[in-house]
């Protein structure tokens, strides 16, 4: 089941690659992507939900793995707040395409 907030999108994994590294909390919140044109961000505040990353090729990778028992609330000002089910998750910053000839841009949101 793929989950989708504005343009963060999960993807249920069954591992986390070896050698990534925890990404630390903004202000007690797990920060999967801020918004580049409003500021606002896609974050939870739920104690059991860590975040780790790597780089690989000079791209930024992200997993977010949700240990709690329950499921645990995304929020973002301006998506509805949808319930993260416990798991793996491979965190995706989704992309547009202009045309052939451009390079791929981050989905602003």
């Amino acid at each position: 089941m793929l989950i989708r907030q504005g343009d963060v999108l999960l993807v249920p994994v069954t591992t986390i690659p070896a050698g990534a590294i925890q990404v630390a909390r903004d202000a007690g919140r797990v920060i999967l992507a801020y918004g580049e044109v409003t500021g606002h961000a896609h974050a939870i505040v739920h104690p059991d939900v860590t975040l780790v990353s790597d780089e690989q090729a000079g791209e930024l990778r992200m997993w977010m793995q949700v240990t709690a028992p329950e499921p645990v609330e995304l929020r973002h000002d301006e998506h509805d707040t949808l319930l993260i089910p416990p798991g793996t998750y491979r965190v995706i910053r989704q992309r547009e395409y202009q045309s052939a000839d451009m390079a791929p841009l981050q989905v602003a949101d």
